[in-house]
């Protein structure tokens, strides 16, 4: 059943519809007459937009859409709407500059909950996967919405990863919500929508074009506290939704992959220019403004705290036991991966001092064998 098909909502939409004109003008014409509903029924034109070609358009086309034909089809097709300021609107979207007038949704849109971004490449790798599949059902685990655009590779990657975390998850299309693009994702837009939604600011019978998806982006960006970037080539479009999550004051965080591949290079140049290296989910809970985690990162540094004091008290009791050179090496060599891991939890689980990893690790580097990461974060050297 689609809920409260308001007047306001049905003329909102069928503006929306008129070619040319999107949510910047639809915004603009409430702002001048009050209410998508005045802005139709006008005859009194004022001087200011009339010099705008787009308003004639939209004085000449209103004449020709029928506002049944537009609801019916809205009840066909099952599309719910939302107006910016009610309830159900996504708060944190309803908080940017520019956030959209009307957006349509089919399932269930909550307001109120937290939101995390998670994106990246549509030729994602098999390491890429895992880790949007992986980072998506740890945060589910931890009662955030998982954001994404239903695209191919990470995208898919993510909802697919909270819906099997048994979590909420919102899909952002780039068209109407009457054809899901691509095709081949209908049936994970399905499952989207039992407990989350598809949501979108085009109405049904408008096509996915190139033109949409940077503008999707900024409300993917914009309903998310923070933006993961699992794996982002030097170009890639993912790279306009941090542009975006920037000029909305939204964390950024990116997680590293083989220095080999394409499909790193973008995220890696962002871990340069000041992204979060992301190697656990704890990387991205606590670093969130302190208003929006949860009693995880306590835990978390708890238990680090933890690890620490019973790494020293072990450390101090084999004072005198000795590790030869290559047992050093050996015991650092198989803790490492190609997933990043941090000093300190290298020296927890190797079990030897502090000191003599941090010179194996340094031996290691100087023999071609290991690599260091940003934030003391160490990986396996592969032979090319």
């Amino acid at each position: 059943m689609v809920m409260s098909l308001t007047k306001e909502k049905i003329y909102r939409a069928a503006i929306l519809t008129i070619p040319g004109i999107g949510s910047q003008r639809l915004r603009q014409l409430i702002a001048l007459y009050g209410s998508a509903e005045n802005a139709w029924k006008t005859q009194q034109f004022t001087d200011s937009p009339e010099r705008f070609s787009w308003f004639q358009k939209f004085k000449h086309a209103r004449q020709k859409i029928d506002l049944e034909k537009v609801e019916s089809l809205l009840v066909k097709e099952n599309i719910s709407m939302v107006i910016l300021g009610e309830e159900n609107y996504p708060c944190l979207l309803a908080e940017c500059l520019g956030a959209p007038p009307l957006l349509f949704y089919k399932g269930v849109l909550t307001s109120g909950q937290k939101g995390l971004a998670v994106v990246g490449s549509r030729r994602a790798t098999a390491y890429g996967r895992a880790a949007a599949a992986y980072f998506a059902k740890e945060l589910v685990k931890h009662n955030y919405i998982v954001v994404s655009g239903l695209a191919r590779g990470i995208d898919s990657s993510a909802h697919q990863g909270a819906l099997d975390g048994n979590g909420v998850t919102w899909a952002f299309l780039a068209g109407g919500l009457d054809s899901i693009y691509p095709k081949e994702n209908s049936n994970l837009a399905r499952r989207i929508m039992e407990k989350g939604a598809l949501i979108s600011e085009y109405p049904p019978g408008i096509p996915a074009e190139p033109g949409h998806f940077p503008a999707r982006n900024r409300l993917i960006s914009g309903s998310s506290m923070g933006v993961l970037v699992v794996e982002a080539a030097e170009k890639s479009g993912s790279l306009i939704t941090v542009d975006y999550a920037l000029e909305q004051g939204r964390e950024v965080y990116a997680v590293p992959g083989p220095i080999f591949s394409e499909q790193s290079k973008g995220t890696h140049n962002l871990i340069k220019i000041g992204a979060k290296l992301v190697a656990g989910i704890e990387d991205i809970l606590c670093e969130l403004p302190p208003g929006y985690r949860t009693d995880f990162c306590k835990q978390q540094n708890d238990h680090l705290q933890t690890e620490r004091r019973q790494s020293l008290s072990e450390n101090a009791l084999n004072e005198e036991a000795s590790y030869t050179k290559d047992e050093i090496w050996q015991e650092i060599l198989e803790c490492l991966s190609d997933v990043p891991l941090h000093i300190d939890r290298l020296t927890a689980i190797c079990k030897i001092s502090a000191q003599d990893i941090a010179l194996g690790l340094l031996e290691l580097q100087l023999a071609g064998k290991v690599i260091q990461l940003p934030g003391q974060n160490y990986v396996l050297q592969r032979k090319v």
